[in-house]
């Protein structure tokens, strides 16, 4: 699928084909799992969106998402969900699912949590090794499954590069081990 990205997004042509490639996940996914055509246009929506302002100067971003974790690398989600809003994007779970994509987040709907599936999975983001693979394949079907098991890898890796983790991910795990 072809990016079709919001005029005000700030995106390299390397970064426009990785949120092609999230947003032909999420629509294979939509279709696998016979969505209504309103939540199917949301989750492309978010996809859309989550990397809009991932190449904006971070002076920039800094200004549109003050408060985002401190960290410059995340600042890119919340910056694109104030952009998205400020230009008429009112459903509150798009905007909660492109302000925590990269981080996770307790309250999120479904279009956030396949969203954060989508942009982990992706195949060319981390490369396509066969259980990466057999996870795009179990989504439709074990949503909540492959959820837990990609939450648990991105905070295993967060652990094992000596980052912290931030408060908004450690409610996210902790929403997770007690829904599961």
């Amino acid at each position: 699928m072809t990016a079709v990205l919001p005029g005000w997004a700030q995106a390299s042509a390397e970064r426009c084909q990785h949120i092609g490639r999230v947003a032909d996940r999420l629509s294979a996914w939509a279709a696998a799992m016979d969505l209504p055509t309103c939540e199917h246009d949301r989750w492309m929506r978010a996809a859309f969106l989550h990397d809009a302002s991932k190449d904006a100067d971070v002076d920039l971003l800094r200004e549109l998402a003050p408060r985002a974790w401190s960290i410059d690398a995340l600042r890119h989600g919340p910056a694109a969900a104030e952009l998205a809003a400020q230009h008429g994007e009112t459903d509150q779970g798009v905007l909660d699912a492109v302000r925590y994509h990269s981080v996770g987040y307790a309250g999120w709907d479904d279009v956030g949590r396949m969203l954060y599936l989508a942009d982990f999975l992706e195949p060319r983001r981390h490369g396509d090794s066969p259980e990466r693979h057999r996870l795009r394949g179990r989504v439709p079907r074990d949503p909540g499954g492959v959820l837990r098991t990609v939450a648990e890898t991105r905070v295993r890796l967060t652990i094992m590069r000596g980052q912290p983790l931030l408060p908004v991910t450690v409610g996210f795990w902790s929403a997770l081990l007690c829904d599961g």
